[in-house]
C-alpha cells in the first residue's frame, strides 16, 4: 500500500471555498466506490501545515497511470503528493499529475455572467455522473483508457454551456438543448470567438431545426480538433446545441445516443420552469417530471443522469422519487448523500444521480 495527499483547491468564491473540502471528500469516496473500487483502500480529510488535504491510500505501492488520471480529475484537487514518513513527521513529495484535458481549460473559465454555475462544481457533477455510468473511464485520455469513440455528454438545460464546455475540455462530444434564444446567441458568439482566438481547426454552422415540417428553433454544430495533426487524422470532437424546449429532447436527439446526462436544474429563484400548460412553476419538479421520458429515451442503457438540485424549492427525496418513477435507479447511499451545500440564501444545492438500467 501507499499513501497520497491531494491539496484542496483554493476558490475565489468564499462560500464554495468553505464547502470544497467536504465536497472533495464525498467526490473521492464515490470514486473509490465506482471507477477505483479495486485500487483505493481508504480516503479521508487531514490537515497539514494548516491546510486541508485529501489523504488517499491505494492498494498498490506504485500509482498506476489510470489511478493517477482519475485522481487528477478530482474537481476540488489542486496538487498531488506522495506522503511519506520522514521520521520527524509526514513529508510531501510532489507528484506529476496526469494530463486529462484535450482542450485548454480556459474554454470553461473565461466566460463570466450572472448565474453561471461554479466551474469546480460543474466538473464535480460531470465526474460523478460518468463514474456512476457503465463507462466510468469515459473522461480519461484514450492513451490511458482506449475506447472506440468519445464519451457523449448531454445537457438538456444547457443555458450558456458550462457543462458542455467542461465536457469538451475533457475530450468528450457534447450536446445541449435550451429554450433561451439569448443564451443560444451568447454561446454561439463565445465559442466562435474562442475557436478563432485559439487558432484551432474547426467548423461552426448554425441552421434551422425542423421536425414534422415545423420549425423548432436553431441548431449550432461545431467540429473541432486539438491540433492540426488530429484534424488531418479525423480525431475531432463535436458539439451540438439546439434552441428548443427540453421536453422535445427525445424528438431532437437520437435514441440511446448519450452516455451521460448532466444538468443544473432551474432553481426557481431567478427564473422558473414552464409547465405543459404554459403556466409558471416555482420549482423544477414539474419540469423534471415532464422532461424525463424524453431524457431517458436519449440515454443509453447503463448510462447515468446527474442533476444539481435546489433543495429549498423541492426536497431531495422528491427528485429521487421522480427519477425512480421514470424507470431510473437512484443512487442514495453512502457518499452519494454527501454533496449538499449552501450557495446563497435562496439556493441550498445537492446532487442527485441515477442509472438507466440495462
Amino acid at each position: 500500500m501507499s499513501t497520497w495527499a491531494v491539496l484542496v483547491r483554493p476558490s475565489a468564491n468564499r462560500v464554495y471555498a468553505d464547502a470544497t473540502p467536504a465536497l472533495l471528500l464525498a467526490e473521492a469516496q464515490v470514486l473509490a466506490a465506482t471507477a477505483l473500487r479495486e485500487e483505493i483502500d481508504d480516503v479521508r480529510l487531514v490537515e497539514m501545515g494548516g491546510l486541508p488535504y485529501l489523504q488517499v491510500r491505494t492498494v498498490d505501492v506504485e500509482l498506476s497511470e489510470r489511478t493517477r488520471a482519475h485522481l487528477s480529475l478530482l474537481s476540488g484537487g489542486y496538487a498531488l503528493f506522495e506522503l511519506e514518513d520522514a521520521g520527524f513527521g509526514p513529508a510531501l513529495l510532489p507528484t506529476e499529475p496526469a494530463q486529462v484535458r484535450t482542450l485548454d481549460e480556459d474554454l470553461l473559465t473565461i466566460q463570466k455572467y450572472v448565474g453561471k454555475t461554479n466551474e469546480l462544481f460543474t466538473r464535480l457533477l460531470l465526474n460523478l455522473t460518468v463514474w456512476a455510468s457503465a463507462t466510468p473511464d469515459g473522461l480519461l485520455p484514450t492513451s490511458v483508457a482506449p475506447r472506440k469513440r468519445a464519451t457523449r455528454v448531454l445537457d438538456p438545460l444547457c443555458g450558456r454551456g458550462t457543462t458542455l464546455h467542461a465536457a469538451l475540455v475533457h475530450g468528450c462530444d457534447a450536446e445541449g438543448l435550451d429554450t433561451d434564444g439569448k443564451a443560444f446567441d451568447a454561446q454561439e458568439a463565445y465559442l466562435k470567438t474562442w475557436l478563432r482566438t485559439k487558432r484551432l481547426k474547426h467548423t461552426a454552422d448554425v441552421s434551422p431545426l425542423r421536425r414534422d415540417g415545423q420549425r423548432l428553433g436553431r441548431r449550432l454544430a461545431i467540429e473541432v480538433a486539438a491540433d492540426k495533426e488530429a484534424w488531418k487524422a479525423g480525431r475531432t470532437q463535436r458539439l451540438a446545441v439546439v434552441e428548443a424546449d427540453t421536453r422535445r429532447t427525445g424528438d431532437v436527439f437520437k435514441a440511446g445516443s448519450a452516455d451521460v446526462l448532466v444538468t443544473d436544474a432551474p432553481y426557481g429563484v431567478k427564473h422558473g420552469s414552464h409547465g405543459a400548460d404554459g403556466g409558471r412553476s416555482r420549482g423544477p419538479a414539474q419540469l423534471l417530471t415532464e422532461a424525463l421520458p424524453g431524457w431517458r429515451r436519449v440515454l443509453r442503457p447503463g448510462g447515468a443522469v446527474g442533476i444539481a438540485w435546489n433543495t429549498h424549492v423541492a426536497p431531495r427525496e422528491q427528485a429521487l422519487e421522480i427519477l425512480a418513477d421514470a424507470g431510473l435507479e437512484p443512487l442514495d447511499d453512502g457518499p452519494w448523500q454527501g454533496f449538499r451545500h449552501r450557495v446563497d440564501a435562496g439556493i441550498d444545492r445537492d446532487v442527485v444521480v441515477a442509472v438507466n438500467p440495462g
